[in-house]
């Protein structure tokens, strides 16, 4: 049985779905003013992976992932560059659709956008305005949050102890300084409502989508751990006033991804884009490194950590190379890997089942149905396969056989293909001796290196991991 952490009450909670095998799953997704960086990976990459997961346990899901194209950042960049917002939106929702694509990350059922929905969000405050839960003041419209008596639960702040850390500011509009815009009045940019021409506040955009898409009450609602105060709690209240019913039974939250203990974010400029990181490592190794922590809790990036990950994804991917993949799987393998994904996700667990599978492929044992399982569930991790053995340039190679010259003190005018004969040939004059702890240490050696040797009865050859 899976269980998931719910931020909501805190806890572990067994996961069943509202409607039988039915799964509305709703993700907030990105504002589309600049290029997504590796915070936005992580974020998408977890929830692909939960989305993977729900249908290799046979569920029937309906992925939602909205795109915001209607926000101050937006219209700020869009003011600057003296262009149409539109303008903004369509160059970076093209980049941020190429950045998923590149990390192998599945493409939702829905993908609404704000600017589509304007109706539905003009609909959802004046309901919230006729129940008496929002109030119009110039043109603005504010929603009462200490009406909704829930409020705080999500994010466990008690409404109390917000209200005396709220600001109060000069000339505030609101009746309360906890009271968010549901409708900010705006002439230059705005769409014709009934308080005057206006937009959107963010998160009655997510709410109203939410809605339209899914229905009024959701299974899963998933974001970044940083939206869970304001924007979900907001979110919650509205929605649930507004349609008088529970809004998401379960949710769930990501860890941050950290540069030198920091969160990674435009805000703080210390962020790198998917597309830089993705110049140096591949799909396969970004993945790995997300993966191997637990979706919950803080990754620190740093080069170290994602060469490891690129050596090892290619350790993982590369091991399939020659296999003719089929379905017929190991059962042991595959009620360890759900026993671990139903663990909250712990991708950790399920990854180390992954590496054993590697394991035995190299032992080879039972060589051809390891290779058929790592790859069915690899690929509920979301790892491409279709990189397996993907060819090295000369440059490359020359990089790696370079400490190799002088481990086996080999004649530096030799090239990088022939170090690798050279020092298989003196492998086999061990074999040979029947000197089998030399062949097993000359063949960890290079395994250290990336070069994986594979004996048969025609010889050995080699590849690179």
């Amino acid at each position: 049985m899976l269980k998931i952490y719910n931020t909501l009450t805190n806890q572990l909670e067994e996961f069943e779905p509202i409607q039988n095998n039915a799964v509305k799953m709703y993700v907030c997704g990105p504002t589309v003013y600049d290029n997504a960086h590796l915070g936005h990976a992580r974020c998408y990459i977890t929830w692909d992976t939960l989305y993977r997961y729900l249908k290799f346990k046979g569920y029937d899901v309906t992925y939602c992932r909205n795109v915001t194209d209607v926000d101050d950042k937006i219209l700020k960049k869009a003011d600057e560059q003296g262009v149409d917002p539109s303008v903004v939106t369509d160059k970076y929702y093209k980049s941020f659709v190429n950045s998923m694509n590149n990390l192998n990350c599945l493409k939702p059922d829905v993908e609404p956008r704000a600017t589509k929905t304007i109706g539905e969000m003009i609909a959802m405050v004046k309901k919230l305005e006729q129940n008496g839960f929002a109030y119009a003041v110039d043109g603005d419209v504010y929603f009462r949050v200490e009406k909704y008596k829930k409020y705080g639960e999500l994010s466990s702040q008690p409404i109390k102890d917000l209200l005396n850390g709220a600001r109060v500011e000069a000339n505030d509009k609101k009746e309360s300084p906890l009271d968010f815009a549901l409708w900010k009045k705006d002439e230059l940019h705005g769409y014709n409502s009934p308080w005057g021409k206006g937009r959107p506040g963010w998160h009655i955009e997510c709410s109203a989508m939410n809605k339209k898409y899914l229905g009024d009450t959701i299974d899963i609602h998933a974001g970044g751990a940083d939206l869970a105060f304001p924007h979900h709690e907001n979110e919650r209240a509205q929605s649930e006033c507004a349609n008088g019913c529970q809004f998401a039974k379960y949710w769930m939250h990501n860890g941050f991804v950290t540069i030198n203990k920091e969160k990674m974010s435009k805000s703080l400029n210390n962020f790198l884009t998917i597309d830089d990181v993705l110049k140096k490592y591949d799909t396969n190794a970004i993945r790995l490194f997300i993966l191997t922590n637990h979706y919950r809790m803080p990754v620190e990036f740093n080069d170290v950590a994602l060469s490891s990950a690129q050596s090892g994804a290619k350790r993982l991917i590369n091991s399939i190379a020659g296999y003719e993949i089929k379905d017929e799987y190991d059962k042991e393998a595959l009620i360890a890997f759900e026993s671990a994904m139903d663990e909250d996700l712990n991708t950790s667990k399920a990854l180390a089942v992954l590496f054993g599978l590697v394991d035995k492929i190299k032992k080879g044992e039972n060589s051809q149905i390891m290779a058929n399982t790592l790859v069915y569930l690899g690929s509920v991790l979301g790892f491409d396969f279709s990189l397996a053995n993907k060819e090295v340039t000369d440059e490359e190679l020359a990089e790696i056989v370079k400490p190799l010259y002088d481990e086996f003190e080999l004649d530096k005018n030799l090239s990088p293909k022939e170090v690798i004969q050279k020092i298989i040939d003196i492998r086999k004059i061990a074999r040979d001796n029947k000197d089998w702890a030399k062949s097993d240490e000359i063949r960890d050696i290079l395994l250290k290196f990336n070069i994986q040797l594979k004996d048969s009865k025609e010889g050995t050859t080699w590849q690179i991991l």
